[in-house]
């Protein structure tokens, strides 16, 4: 078995062609979610919108619950890699935290209609079933952005620019930086990001200043 879609490509074609539908799939369902949100797409819709009956979608993804998690991952993955080479540029500590929340809230900026949009015109029943499907987005991009932070902690501690500290006391440290983080980003989101370069700075001093050596 192939472990770079690359490689396969070059002696089996169908896989490079597999992977380019799916890609297509997912960037016609993010614009269909986007414009009439998540209640009101099918998957007639999104075989229309790249020319391909319904069965054609069925092959890759068995509802639409199942293109709408993959499209999220999509998002999720680019979020973090974005977040990741704007991380690796700096050195020092309060800078690194700096990139991550930037970058974070740029990305956030960038594609907030398409998460503004989402739960348009669902009834009761299908807004709490939805937002049960929200929870498990949101932890995992907890649980991501949790790893990143830990690196940025790790390098910290080992330039010693940041005190050390046990497993527990890291993990409350990674989860109070979290949720400091998030609630600025809704107060962001409500201000419609004004002031966002001033608001990062001060957070990212902040919180270094509450683990500093």
């Amino acid at each position: 078995m192939c472990n770079f879609i690359y490689l396969c490509s070059m002696s089996d074609p169908s896989v490079f062609k597999e992977d380019f539908v799916q890609t297509q799939i997912l960037q016609a369902a993010r614009r269909l979610f986007q414009v009439h949100g998540f209640a009101k797409v099918t998957m007639d819709d999104v075989g229309k919108a790249i020319g391909k009956g319904r069965s054609s979608i069925y092959y890759y993804y068995k509802n639409k619950e199942e293109i709408f998690d993959a499209v999220v991952h999509t998002e999720v993955r680019e979020m973090l890699a974005a977040m990741s080479r704007e991380i690796n540029k700096e050195t020092a500590t309060e800078q690194k935290l700096k990139a991550f929340a930037l970058t974070r809230l740029r990305m956030l900026q960038k594609s907030g209609s398409f998460y503004l949009s989402l739960d348009s015109g669902m009834d009761a029943d299908a807004l709490s079933q939805f937002n049960k499907i929200k929870v498990m987005h949101h932890n995992l991009i907890m649980q991501q952005e949790g790893d990143l932070m830990r690196e940025i902690i790790q390098e910290g501690i080992a330039q010693k620019e940041i005190r050390p500290m046990a497993e527990k006391e890291m993990a409350m440290t990674i989860f109070i930086l979290l949720s400091s983080f998030h609630g600025l980003k809704r107060e962001l989101i409500l201000a419609n990001f004004e002031g966002l370069e001033p608001a990062v700075k001060g957070f990212a001093n902040l919180m270094l200043h509450g683990i500093r050596k």
